[in-house]
């Protein structure tokens, strides 16, 4: 049988490469390091850094007794979707590093990074060595993943989660039985037991990760050509679900029924009206050319034909999860691009089979060394101006003034009831500013609740209801204001308190 050309010869080659592109894509996440977690989807992050900050200071007695009543205050004040797992292990480094926000930058890089090798793994199983390369490469220069895969949120931990029981899951159904009769009839007890963690770990993070894991799982029992019958024989199936289902259900059941805080947190986000609307069909593809791309989602859908035949029924389980969560978390999905992040590993998977045939193509091109030097010169140049440009979208924005902001309109507001129009609801205010402010909805938000409830409330009564009691409102976010002409003119019946780079107050006691 004539062996396959692979472009990435020998080993030492291919392991050099894959080396060095988690270095570049460890190093492009490191970049600007210590600017604030403002550059992307801010309400998130600072939701999660006003909480491990909480946490953070509630380990510290000795911290001025104001500003420790407030941190906890805002942590438990703050609602909580998800565990607090990430934002606990940033609290707990706190105590080495100090109060860092770019601590949580480093945790979410490496958690991407410890993905891509698995991804590697992973997609060399399903293609080659030079098909898992492209896809690890992908995977971690995308433009999106990049940036997204920096920020203070569970997301970058869950996707790197779900990865590995990929990996696991996919181990275990091309795994060889005991007896040695047949592939996957009983797959290996250890990497049964490893999908079932892994997969029960990532929906224990965040819950709407049971879609990728479920699809992962059909995908990997498709794979293995199994009857229902078979399925349902084999314990090591039982013992998978168990661990996959119990951590994320327990969580639910405590905070539903128990704790009672995650009743509201699952509601609005699934709208039936929305299959209906236009709107919520060209915001997911909007969504979707923001995350990755029309053409790379387009060659990435046409990868799936590319598979071996056996192979080819594992990956069309993990796009049918994206697609059932697209369809459950209609609001989401088609307003929130962070929602698709999973899709970026099913993407990479996808593309590995064309990268492999074009890899093929040019080892059977390349038969010289110089010839295959260029070759390589041409790839690294390829990557290296894909993170030049990530280099200059960091650079182009510097958010450290923003903290000083912060701070001095929090020390001309001492003493006063605030409400405002400012960014993320006031979670920076709370933060570098060390002051609560009421947040008074957004134009996003009034559109959003007339499209779940109904009707807008009537403006003076809802202005009445947020600030009457109040003595100031701030306004820092300008662009918000411009739309909402309504309360633009209302506020400019008040005589201006104080006014800076970036903020207007406005005296509501006085008319």
């Amino acid at each position: 049988m004539k062996e396959t050309p692979s472009f990435f010869i020998p080993r030492a080659a291919w392991i050099a490469a894959l080396i060095s592109l988690l270095i570049l894509g460890l190093a492009i996440r490191f970049y600007d390091l210590t600017d604030l977690p403002l550059d992307f989807h801010p309400t998130r992050q600072m939701l999660s850094a006003l909480k491990a900050r909480g946490m953070y200071y509630q380990t510290l007695p000795d911290a001025p007794a104001e500003e420790r009543t407030f941190a906890i205050q805002q942590w438990k004040f703050r609602a909580s979707v998800e565990p607090e797992f990430f934002e606990r292990i940033v609290a707990f480094t706190y105590k080495f590093t100090g109060e860092q926000l770019w601590v949580s930058r480093i945790y979410s890089s490496i958690f991407w990074i410890i993905g891509a090798v698995f991804l590697f793994l992973l997609a060399r199983k399903l293609t080659s060595t030079d098909g898992a390369l492209a896809a690890t490469a992908f995977y971690l220069f995308l433009p999106y993943a990049v940036t997204a895969s920096r920020s203070f949120q569970p997301d970058p931990l869950m996707v790197m989660l779900i990865i590995i029981f990929w990996w696991a899951v996919y181990e275990w159904s091309t795994s060889p039985s005991p007896s040695g009769r047949g592939v996957g009839v009983r797959g290996s007890w250890r990497f049964a037991i490893l999908a079932g963690l892994f997969g029960g770990f990532a929906i224990f993070i965040k819950f709407v990760a049971a879609f990728f894991v479920i699809g992962g799982g059909v995908g990997a029992l498709l794979l293995g050509r199994r009857s229902m019958f078979e399925v349902l024989k084999q314990p090591q199936v039982y013992v998978m679900s168990v661990l996959g289902i119990l951590p994320g259900a327990a969580y639910v059941i405590y905070g539903v029924f128990i704790a009672g805080y995650l009743g509201q947190q699952f509601g609005g986000r699934f709208i039936p009206s929305y299959f209906l609307n236009p709107a919520y069909y060209l915001g997911w593809v909007n969504m979707l050319n923001l995350v990755i791309g029309g053409i790379p989602l387009m060659m990435a859908l046409l990868g799936i034909f590319f598979f071996e035949d056996e192979k080819r029924r594992f990956i069309p389980g993990l796009w049918a999860g994206y697609a059932l969560f697209g369809i459950t978390f209609n609001y989401h999905i088609s307003t929130h691009d962070y929602y698709s992040l999973p899709l970026i590993p099913i993407a990479a998977l996808s593309l590995a089979p064309l990268a492999d045939l074009f890899f093929k193509q040019l080892a059977n091109l390349t038969t010289t060394r110089w010839l295959r030097f260029t070759v390589y010169c041409l790839l690294l140049t390829g990557i290296f101006m894909s993170l030049w440009s990530a280099r200059a979208q960091m650079k182009s924005v510097d958010y450290r003034p923003e903290a000083q902001m912060w701070a001095e309109i929090g020390q001309k507001v001492d003493g006063y009831n605030l409400a405002g129009l400012t960014q993320d609801y006031g979670s920076r205010m709370a933060y570098w500013g060390w002051r609560n402010i009421t947040s008074w909805p957004t134009y996003g938000d009034l559109l959003y609740h007339d499209d779940l409830r109904g009707a807008q409330r009537d403006f003076e009564n809802q202005f009445a209801e947020i600030a009457s009691k109040k003595d100031l409102f701030i306004v820092t976010d300008f662009t918000d204001l411009d739309r909402q002409p309504f309360l633009k003119t209302k506020l400019e019946q008040h005589p201006i308190f104080a006014e800076g780079a970036g903020y207007v107050i406005y005296d509501l006691r006085e008319e």
